[in-house]
Parts: C-alpha cells; structure tokens; sequence
C-alpha cells in the first residue's frame, strides 16, 4: 500500500487470519500451508532436491498448483524420488508412468526424471546438495521483493546453476526453472518484503 492510502498491485495481501502473504498465497486454500511452511525454507539432502528438480521441470508451462495437488502421486510413483530407487526404473516403469493418472504423464519429462536418477546414482553422497548450494547467491546480493513484479524470473546464478546441472548430464533444467528451484528450496528468499513468511525464515 502506498502512502496515500491506495492498493500496490502485487503487494502482500492480508489473509482471513489478518496475516500478510505474498498475494499467489492466497489464490487457493493448498497453498497457504506451502506457502508458510515450505517455500522457500532451507532443503538439503541429495533425494530432496532431486524430488524438487523433478517437480520443477514436471511444472514447466504449468501452474504449480497442478504439481502440488498432484504430489502424493508423484511420490507414489517415483517411489519417493529416491535417487538409487528411481535409477533401476525400466522400460516397464516408463510404462505404468505413462499411464498413471495420478502425475503428469508428459513422455519428455518423464524420461528426464528417470535419465536424471541415472545420472545422480553415479554421483557422491551430498555431491548434488553442494552443487546445488554452491549457486546460492551471497546474502543481500538482492534486495527484499516489494510486490511481484519486483519478483525475477531468471538470475546469472540461476543461469550459471542451469549450465552446472547441463554439463553434469542432467536434463530439462534452464535457467527458469532452476530459479524456481533456487526459490522454493531456500537458496533466495523472494516472500514479499512485508510477507510474515519472509521474517520467519
């Protein structure tokens, strides 16, 4: 809100319990508890960001609330996004994850999913959290987001992330994406300047 009294388009917005929250907070009642408890609170651990990376690039040209809805599906099938579990995934497991109603049965992502935890299985303990992590901008690099349009898209470290990800042999990660990773796995803090969530983190 500004000065004189008027409504900052893209600004928090109060919910039923009086609280500011980032406006896409409030769009649907699924995402007020993700939107307080999860994003953009700390992951660590090889399975969880891979599990993120994943439902990051299912998300691509979707809402994430398709993916959130969907996510007890998601982990049913991808047997909990374990990495050692979903890399011995065969032809077979392509299959039924092509039929199963309960994700997005997109073939290219999919097979990215299952082409990823091949490539991870390969990789030390903790090596993908500290990749991952590497890319985190250094603290106050950005300034705290005032309304949504402040909100970016796609950073040089998001950027700089996506060509690590590539080079390593993992697929369906650019730079959008690997910003939205970045924002809902902590590594940024985009909750509004005025968001409750951004003083709790």
């Amino acid at each position: 809100m500004t000065e004189d009294g008027e409504v900052t388009v893209g600004a928090a917005v109060a919910g039923p319990d009086g609280r500011l929250r980032c406006p896409w907070a409030l769009s649907t009642e699924d995402y007020v508890a993700y939107h307080d408890e999860e994003w953009g609170r700390p992951v660590h651990g090889d399975d969880a960001l891979y599990e993120r990376l994943s439902l990051e690039a299912f998300q691509s040209g979707l809402s994430w609330i398709t993916i959130l809805r969907r996510r007890p599906g998601f982990r049913a099938a991808f047997a909990d996004f374990h990495i050692e579990k979903v890399a011995t995934f065969t032809e077979e497991d392509r299959e039924r994850l092509l039929a199963d109603p309960g994700i997005i049965r997109n073939r290219s992502k999919i097979d990215a999913t299952m082409a990823n935890a091949k490539v991870l299985a390969e990789w030390a303990p903790g090596e993908l959290d500290e990749l991952i992590w590497s890319h985190a901008p250094k603290p106050g690099a950005y300034p705290a987001p005032k309304t949504l349009s402040d909100v970016q898209a796609v950073t040089p470290e998001s950027t700089a992330l996506s060509k690590a990800l590539k080079k390593r042999g993992l697929r369906f990660i650019g730079p959008t994406t690997a910003y939205a990773l970045m924002q809902a796995c902590g590594l940024v803090n985009d909750h509004l300047e005025t968001c409750v969530a951004r003083s709790a983190l």
